[in-house]
């Protein structure tokens, strides 16, 4: 095995691991989370709370084995863009820290949408 292979299984682990955790927690923690979207007035959060849960485990073990990574890093951009817009909308908030706070997520959101792209385009291309 060569350093780059390496370093594609470091990388996909790495990205894997923050999705995979981030959609078992909307199972372990689905009470508190579905709170939270219901008070940033996201419809249907109690349904959404676990369907997007589920697009975060699959989305993240499907770019991890690069088995339909396309597929993959699609339910990933489905669910940031839409939780960076409902659920971080910072440019609603009127207290300095929590703007602050919901900004960063937000961008982080975003840039992590924009990677899950980059690893579609990287598999159709088969560089990946």
């Amino acid at each position: 095995m060569d350093l780059w292979t390496i370093l594609a299984w470091v990388g996909r682990i790495g990205f894997a691991a923050f999705f995979v955790n981030g959609g078992v927690s909307h199972f372990t923690n689905a009470k508190g989370i579905t709170g939270y979207a219901q008070a940033k007035g996201v419809p249907a959060a109690a349904l959404g709370v676990p369907v997007s849960g589920a697009m975060l485990i699959v989305g993240g073990l499907l770019i991890l084995f690069s088995w339909h990574a396309i597929v993959g890093a699609a339910l990933l951009v489905l669910f940031l863009l839409p939780a960076a817009f409902l659920i971080h909308n910072y440019w609603t908030e009127s207290d300095p820290m929590m703007k602050a706070n919901q900004q960063a997520h937000f961008w982080k959101n975003i840039a992590l949408a924009a990677a899950a792209v980059l690893v579609a385009v990287g598999h159709h291309r088969g560089a990946l």
